[in-house]
């Protein structure tokens, strides 16, 4: 490590970014390979099935008119590099601060290499729900982003309650 610099960004990042983004990149290989659109394939009845849909938008169908594509992958390009940096700035011992920002880094790079791939949109695969009560169509980049995204609120949460403990004046 240089004296004075940044220390290393640790390898926790760099192991669940890359978990991610290949597991991501593999179903979505096989998914395109193997399923269509219609009819979907039962996985637990009803409950859960798999069902191939590109995806033009951002999460929910999240539309930006034309331009959505190139908009959504500069955003991911952005969040993929400042992930990066909040990691690698974060305390080497925050494991989940790191685990989350891998988690959501992963899954911005997942499918922003699909955005690259094709225009007609991301791959999304898993569908979720009852009869007409379903949850908008998913893959695993979008795990990644969610689960991640909940976990690095977490880890901001406690170290803004823990600086907050500390900055209290002992009664």
């Amino acid at each position: 490590m240089k004296s004075g610099g940044n220390p290393p960004p640790p390898r926790l990042f760099w192991i669940v970014a890359l978990a991610v983004l290949v597991g991501d990149l593999v179903s979505k290989r096989i998914v395109e390979l193997h399923l269509l659109p219609v009819p979907p394939v039962q996985v637990i009845g009803e409950w859960i099935q798999l069902r191939l849909v590109y995806n033009q938008g951002a999460a929910f169908g999240l539309d930006l008119g034309p331009y959505s594509r190139w908009i959504f992958m500069l955003l991911a390009l952005v969040a993929v590099v400042l992930l990066f940096r909040l990691s690698r700035n974060s305390v080497r011992t925050d494991t989940v601060r790191h685990l989350a920002c891998g988690l959501v880094a992963g899954g911005a790079a997942g499918n922003l290499i699909d955005r690259l791939r094709h225009a007609h949109g991301v791959v999304d695969f898993i569908d979720v729900g009852v009869g007409l009560h379903r949850w908008p169509t998913f893959n695993i980049a979008d795990m990644g982003v969610s689960c991640g995204a909940i976990l690095l609120a977490i880890s901001l949460w406690l170290e803004d309650s823990r600086r907050r403990a500390g900055a209290s004046p002992a009664r």
